[in-house]
């Protein structure tokens, strides 16, 4: 049985003398490669021989729910076929699992967006006795108060937060900086998670400016996250597919739903074109027309 490491090493080799791919080339599938091992081996699938076509659609949903843009989750589908027909090349299987795997469309598609009653809901499902779930609040009240990125909130650091002023400068895509009003009630859970908790850790010398540290004093990765927000979801009984993504949309929508100038629901995402940021606007149509659709006497269903 082969495992995890000699079949990545295998098609390492089978990529550089078979195809005569460039090391980028050869490195970019790599890494596709150990998203779907990382994937597999945290859902105790420890051996690549053993995916069913069924467990590939799941880490297809997963790589969905990171917030990926489809045209990196195609290149990832692409990777795990290529790596599949590898493994059926060399008799290590008899057939690929990954032959009917399914890339998402690249077109543009509506996101998931949840309602402040969902977000509550959520939030209130987190133990706030404790400081993981202190900070858990607090990195949700945090994403959905600013619209940041995974990446942008588990790389908040402290001396970017202004307490008195009410923002936070934030290092986007690009290493770009950009200044984001903060509200109250995420600013309230910060200092509680920093004042009560935080303080009380032994962080590492690397994450002493880092706001959202892990019990033992690190960081806190992409996929931790994804997994907190994933499990307050389910416990809240909200019953959307979500990602860490998701509270960014949430945030968005609800800017504009309210009447949020586009401009500057723009500058606060950190998008570089205002295209990115149109499509909130189809959003805000939709809940017009269902606000429309509920309340206007000539549209209900009933007159």
């Amino acid at each position: 049985m082969i495992s995890w490491e000699d079949a990545v090493q295998g098609f390492s080799i089978h990529l550089q003398l078979e195809k005569s791919l460039s090391s980028n080339s050869i490195e970019a599938y790599l890494r596709d490669i150990e998203k779907l091992q990382t994937f597999s081996i945290s859902n105790s699938w420890k051996n690549p021989l053993k995916l069913s076509q069924q467990d590939l659609e799941k880490f297809a949903v997963y790589i969905m729910d990171l917030g990926l843009q489809s045209t990196s989750q195609a290149r990832i589908i692409s990777g795990v076929r290529a790596f599949y027909k590898y493994l059926s090349l060399e008799d290590y299987i008899d057939e690929s699992p990954a032959d009917f795997l399914e890339p998402p469309k690249t077109g543009r598609k509506l996101p998931v967006v949840l309602s402040p009653d969902e977000i509550d809901a959520m939030i209130s499902t987190l133990d706030r006795s404790k400081g993981e779930g202190e900070r858990n609040v607090a990195i949700l009240e945090t994403m959905y108060s600013c619209g940041l990125r995974v990446s942008e909130v588990i790389g908040l650091r402290l001396t970017h937060i202004h307490f008195e002023e009410q923002y936070i400068q934030v290092i986007g895509k690009g290493n770009k900086e950009r200044l984001i009003p903060i509200s109250e009630r995420a600013l309230k859970h910060i200092k509680i998670f920093v004042d009560h908790f935080r303080v009380h850790i032994d962080i590492d010398k690397n994450y002493r400016d880092i706001v959202f540290v892990s019990a033992r004093g690190k960081g806190l990765t992409r996929q931790s996250v994804f997994l907190m927000i994933k499990k307050a979801a389910i416990q809240a009984g909200v019953n959307k597919n979500i990602s860490p993504h998701t509270l960014r949309h949430s945030f968005a929508t609800h800017l504009v739903e309210y009447g949020a100038d586009l401009r500057a629901v723009q500058e606060m995402l950190g998008h570089e074109s205002i295209t990115t940021t149109e499509i909130y606007t189809h959003l805000d149509r939709g809940f017009l027309a269902d606000t429309l659709n509920q309340y206007h006497p000539r549209s209900q269903r009933n007159s």
